[in-house]
């Protein structure tokens, strides 16, 4: 994982423990105050939104314990591998892209980070500066070309 990516799931574990956790606690107060629980759709609400929210706070502990974080500035080379932020020119329509390879957790293809696992990662990974690759991707199959491979 990328330390942006690394960072990025110690706010998400920081906000869901120290912003939402009492919010949520409270709300559940709030609506055990109304009475009757069996009925109480507030309380039920309240429950379920914990129950995601633990559940998320764990997973994300798990992940933090176990991340190997990876300095992308030092790496170099021009072969295409992880942190890696490749551009590409799409030999079809040659409309430019840029994508950076990182862990599976801090995936946004949005915003230009592919997973280390997606297909056109797969499909990158080894190669270098001017070679074209063919992605087998879920809607249809593409070429591009390898224009630049950089680490920042």
């Amino acid at each position: 994982m990328t330390q942006a990516g690394y960072q990025a799931l110690e706010q998400e574990l920081k906000r869901r423990q120290s912003e939402d956790r009492p919010k949520i606690i409270a709300a559940i107060s709030e609506a055990r105050a109304h009475g009757d629980l069996s009925e109480n759709a507030e309380y039920h609400a309240a429950k379920e939104q914990q129950s995601l929210n633990e559940g998320r706070v764990a997973e994300l502990e798990e992940y933090i314990a176990k991340a190997e974080v990876i300095d992308v500035t030092k790496l170099s080379g021009d072969t295409v591998k992880f942190g890696a932020t490749v551009t590409l020119i799409d030999e079809e329509t040659e409309q430019e892209k840029h994508y950076q390879i990182v862990g599976d957790q801090e995936a946004d293809v949005a915003s230009g980070k592919v997973s280390i696992s997606s297909p056109i990662s797969r499909a990158l990974i080894g190669k270098e500066e001017g070679d074209s690759v063919e992605v087998a991707a879920p809607g249809g199959a593409r070429s591009y070309e390898i224009m630049k491979v950089q680490f920042v």
